[in-house]
């Protein structure tokens, strides 16, 4: 099977959260025997920052103009079995014209669905969805289930709908040696002003509180005037082939889901399958749907309060250890990319039955 992809970015992972999962995605399903070809827009701002060239499992196409590329999107997409368009692709109005002339199956990947479901519902225009919106896809995939699927169809008309969910592969994600002294807590992370509060709520206040402890965040787009403590570290833009180093770093470490995603609920961030890969013990805020992903308590620590997060802090090495083992099995067994793949896989060949 051949796959045409018009998405972001998947050359560079700098404040992307797209790009190690298509990564993993794409490279799971060559290893099923399929090929995908990728187009993403040449941004400077990626470019800058580029950390990958060759794509496992298929093609990556750089292009700077829309009108330059067209040609070949053409040519690949006419013998494509499936293509899709995904959330802020640059030029996602362009490639759904041209995708759905194509005689492939036609799919919409919103890696962002709480993201266009909050700016619909607030008047604005979402400039990856076209006029006639999700209406004339075969099959609208979400990184996100629950409620987020029923306002995929009433909101903007999607036919069929289904949850393609993160994911991590674990040949690049697993536990690593860490040498010398662990920090207390680590949080990886691009900042984002609708997470700064929860932020201030769960690391920072921690932080001011164990004044002895090491605090250290990894991340791209911190601002100047962040709070930052003496004992708070700053690993600035942790590429993703250090991610199991970042994560051996610290006892524990944070997931703060983004305020959109934690309304809706069933939206596991990528993080959260990544840290649990590599056998760290997760803390985590809460939203509807994380205890079928994780089991609080035995798989990840569920906290709200900053009481929480230095209660959680006192367990003992064993205990945490125990939660990390837990969750990574559970990783394992059931979000790896290989496992997400499969999924997708099955839903391609049901929709050409």
């Amino acid at each position: 099977m051949k796959l045409v992809i018009f998405g972001l970015a998947v050359s560079s992972s700098w404040g992307n959260g797209h790009a190690v999962l298509w990564r993993a995605l794409i490279r799971a399903f060559g290893a099923l025997g399929h090929y995908t070809v990728f187009f993403e827009r040449h941004v400077p701002y990626y470019a800058q920052n580029r950390d990958l060239t060759v794509l496992q499992g298929g093609r990556l196409v750089l292009y700077d103009h829309w009108e330059e590329v067209l040609p070949e999107a053409k040519r690949e997409l006419a013998g494509a079995d499936a293509a899709i368009v995904t959330s802020y692709c640059p030029d996602a109005p362009a490639a759904t014209e041209v995708v759905l002339d194509a005689p492939a199956l036609h799919l919409f990947y919103d890696l962002d669905t709480p993201v266009t479901l909050s700016q619909l519902a607030k008047g604005r225009a979402v400039p990856y969805i076209g006029p006639d919106g999700l209406a004339p896809f075969d099959l609208v995939l979400s990184y996100t289930g629950g409620a987020a699927l029923t306002g995929l169809r009433n909101r903007l008309g999607a036919r069929r709908v289904a949850p393609l969910y993160g994911s991590v592969d674990p040949d690049h994600y697993q536990p690593a040696a860490q040498e010398g002294p662990r920090a207390t807590l680590s949080y990886l992370g691009t900042y984002a002003a609708d997470r700064q509060r929860a932020l201030e709520t769960l690391f920072v206040e921690p932080a001011r509180r164990r004044p002895d402890d090491c605090f250290i965040i990894g991340g791209a787009q911190y601002p100047a005037d962040f709070p930052w403590s003496s004992n708070v570290f700053f690993w600035r833009h942790v590429a993703a082939p250090e991610h199991p180093k970042f994560y051996a770093s610290a006892r524990s470490t944070l997931n703060v889901t983004r305020q959109a995603m934690a309304a809706l609920g069933w939206c596991p961030s990528g993080r959260l399958f990544e840290a649990a890969a590599c056998g760290t013990p997760i803390v985590s805020d809460w939203w509807e749907g994380l205890d079928e992903f994780f089991a609080p308590e035995r798989e990840i620590i569920v906290v709200r309060t900053t009481e929480d997060v230095l209660t959680a802090l006192e367990r003992s090495d064993a205990e945490l250890s125990r939660i990390g083992a837990a969750a990574r099995e559970r990783v394992l067994t059931r979000h790896t990319a290989a496992r997400r793949a499969a999924e997708l896989e099955m839903l391609l060949s049901r929709l050409e039955e």
